[in-house]
């Protein structure tokens, strides 16, 4: 895997801006480009499971782990729609499960459900009451970081269920918008920040 200074400029040639979507004034990141790059997408895997870990791999994975840190990971959410993209490949690596975290309407059984403000509006998450059992350890998994509103809400969604958040892990840090400062506490990892 590159380092994260290689990895940060092969992000930054792989993610295109889109001027005013999804409305004017707004500066898109797509990440399709990256997405359809086979070495682009699994470093970006590879290093969602590493970052959260300090180059650790889970314990049920890699056995030099020192066994008195707690890297357990129980479930990985995913924010709809591009960190569900993210969050999956993450589980699969992890051994865990994944969770996803949908807009309003999206879910077919008993919901939770948190109003957040978007850079350019406001959203509903919601999550199935049952997705986590108790104390289950979440990675909570997007593809931006950009006000925090959307992190915020996703994160209070999986302690009302139930879970505990350990960490949140973005592809692309908007750094100008403060995002992290809507999650304090919470051990924040960017692989890309702008």
């Amino acid at each position: 895997m590159p380092g994260s200074t290689e990895l940060a400029d092969y992000l930054e040639r792989l993610i295109r801006d889109v001027v005013d979507y999804p409305k004017p004034g707004v500066v898109f990141k797509d990440i399709t480009p990256l997405l359809g790059d086979p070495a682009g997408f699994k470093a970006v895997i590879d290093a969602m499971v590493d970052d959260h870990f300090d180059g650790r791999i889970d314990s049920r994975i890699d056995s030099r782990i020192d066994s008195r840190i707690d890297s357990r990971i129980d479930k990985v959410a995913g924010v709809e729609a591009r960190g569900f993209i993210l969050a999956a490949p993450v589980a699969y690596r992890l051994g865990a499960g994944f969770v996803p975290i949908r807009k309003k309407g999206k879910l077919p059984y008993e919901v939770y459900e948190e109003t957040y403000a978007l850079e350019y509006g406001e959203a509903v998450v919601e999550v199935h009451t049952d997705a986590f059992a108790p104390g289950d350890r979440v990675l909570l998994i997007d593809d931006v970081l950009a006000t925090g509103g959307t992190a915020a809400a996703s994160a209070e969604l999986i302690r009302r269920a139930g879970g505990t958040v350990v960490g949140l892990s973005v592809l692309i840090e908007l750094g100008f918008l403060a995002g992290r400062a809507a999650v304090p506490g919470l051990d924040v990892h960017a692989l890309l920040t702008v």
